[in-house]
């Protein structure tokens, strides 16, 4: 039971709750002070953001050489969407479009006299003009230098003429029905031809193109950084004064310097990490099944070199017998590589063609894993006890799991793997140079199959650095360039790729990626394209 309340008690409650509501009304000023505080600095982080003029850009490798006519690296092109534009471009939906034509091309001579109109007002980085002679200068050193990559991409083109200031018109020796989607890459790239004769096969040290933003410096390993262009004939579309990409090969140390504002666009974010990025809110995330594909690139008759060097016998079993290399590819689980390795947001496949693209053969079943196949093939190399060999990965960690994961499953079916880890620039010089036995890598890509498969497979294919060779393969994927009819060219690919891809196996495909790229929510205007490659062009903080 409860007595009386003492007097004094009761006298000191009204102080009390005087005490209490001043308390009260000093939480709430404290608390609407917070609140007012928070949003402030939200504000001014808003205005800070969308008052910054420099946009940086995550890269997870290095570029090779940035010389259109010598590069071959996905993350290049990227570099090269700012400051080297094309004569043509693809949209997210792979339509090709005139970029610095002025329109799509007209064809003559039952398709071996292909003419372009030029953009008029076109001016290089350096303030030159981009006409006709400066066009019909790139594709000649593309065509013909030294060294140059993009040597089988135009093997057809015999001449090309100035008809006027604005007009070019290229004489191929047969109908070439790539042409257009090969004229939307690199091979499509115009350069300052003052800048190119003045530092010839050193043009890439300092690159000077068309394009919104202009090189300024390159830190190897570090950073590219490009400015916005004096000369562009459309400066509002650079809306970043500055662009650096920054390269940083560890996923977790880019997704950490998203997070903490340092990075404004994060290039190929891992699965499991776009997840969690979606549930953080702050982050819009955009993926897009790719033209690329990955595969276990292996080395044939490449003992000093790509081509023109001569090929010569690397007298390894891997090398040598079809039996071992099929053993190889019947090791792989390639749906159980997708989950373990990319949390199954990639595409399994088998060939070099996307299911994006209409040339895709949907009839095509990948083989399955077959590890009771994969013994007896041994057994028939005389390699009942197992078979062993080296394969290089990239030094990233995507592609490290990626290399484990292929690893066990071969080990598991009785061969062994050692992986070689290296930086992906001096990984690539090695391929070309025939050091590695086989290779983990992939290709990003393009809208034409062609660009996909002739240069790797073809005898003389600039990029064929296995040195497979075979003249029935050549007369197929030569003959698909020159018709023009979807369905048959459709139909001369899948019987090129039933004897590259499952009789001698140069390549192994495994799988097609999902290009998976995040940035903040108030960057708007970002498209998605399948080829993979980021464009700022456009883009704006809100």
């Amino acid at each position: 039971m409860i007595g009386p309340v003492p007097e004094t008690t009761r006298q000191s409650e009204p102080v009390r709750t005087e005490e209490a509501a001043m308390r009260g009304m000093m939480m709430r000023k404290g608390l609407c002070f917070t609140v007012t505080l928070l949003v402030a600095v939200t504000l001014l982080a808003g205005v800070a953001q969308a008052q910054k003029k420099i946009l940086v850009v995550a890269l997870n490798q290095d570029p090779d050489i940035l010389d259109p006519t010598l590069s071959r690296t996905y993350v290049g092109r990227i570099i090269y969407e700012h400051m080297c534009e094309k004569l043509y471009e693809i949209d997210e939906n792979l339509r090709i479009t005139p970029q610095l034509a002025a329109d799509l091309p007209t064809f003559a001579d039952g398709g071996k006299t292909v003419t372009i109109k030029l953009r008029p007002g076109v001016k290089f980085n350096d303030g030159t003009p981009m006409n006709a002679e400066a066009v019909r200068y790139s594709l000649d050193r593309h065509h013909n230098m030294k060294g140059s990559n993009r040597r089988s991409e135009l093997e057809g083109l015999t001449t090309v003429e100035v008809v006027d200031p604005l007009t070019v018109r290229l004489r191929l020796k047969v109908p070439f029905s790539p042409i257009v989607a090969i004229l939307a890459d690199r091979a499509g790239m115009p350069v300052s031809p003052a800048q190119a004769r003045k530092l010839d096969e050193k043009f890439g040290t300092a690159p000077v193109c068309v394009g919104p933003w202009a090189f300024v410096e390159r830190v190897p390993q570090d950073r590219i950084v490009v400015e916005k262009s004096q000369h562009y004939f459309d400066p509002g579309q650079a809306r970043f004064d500055r662009i650096v990409f920054r390269i940083i090969p560890d996923d977790n140390v880019r997704l950490a310097n998203l997070r903490s504002g340092d990075i404004d666009f994060m290039h190929l974010v891992a699965p499991t990490d776009a997840a969690s990025l979606r549930k953080e809110g702050r982050f819009e995330v955009s993926s897009v099944t790719g033209l690329a594909y990955t595969g276990i690139t292996i080395n044939l008759r490449n003992k000093s070199g790509k081509t023109p060097q001569p090929p010569g016998d690397l007298g390894t079993p891997l090398a040598n017998d079809p039996r071992v290399r099929e053993a190889l590819d019947l090791s792989i689980d390639r749906e159980a590589l997708n989950q373990v390795a990319w949390d199954g947001q990639y595409t399994v496949g088998c060939t070099p063609i996307s299911p994006l693209s209409p040339f895709y053969d949907k009839s095509r079943k990948c083989p399955g894993r077959d590890v009771a196949r994969v013994k007896k093939l041994l057994a028939d190399a005389g390699l009942a006890g197992g078979y062993s060999f080296e394969m290089a990965i990239v030094n990233d960690p995507q592609q490290r799991r990626l290399g484990e994961v292929v690893q066990g499953m071969a080990k598991e079916a009785g061969i062994n793997i050692s992986l070689r880890p290296s930086e992906f620039a001096s990984a690539l010089n090695d391929s070309d140079a025939g050091k590695h036995q086989a290779f983990l890598i992939g290709w990003s890509g393009r809208v034409d199959p062609d660009a996909n498969i002739h240069q790797f497979h073809t005898c003389t294919g600039s990029l064929n650095v296995t040195h497979a060779c075979d003249e029935g393969i050549d007369a197929l994927l030569n003959k698909a360039r020159e018709v023009s009819d979807l369905s048959q060219r459709a139909e001369l690919y899948k019987q090129a790729i039933d004897k590259f891809a499952f009789g001698r196996r140069n390549v192994i495909y495994l799988y097609h990626a999902n290009y998976i790229g995040a940035y903040p929510k108030n960057l708007k205007g970002y498209k998605a394209v399948p080829d993979g490659l980021i464009r700022i062009k456009g883009t704006s903080w809100n």
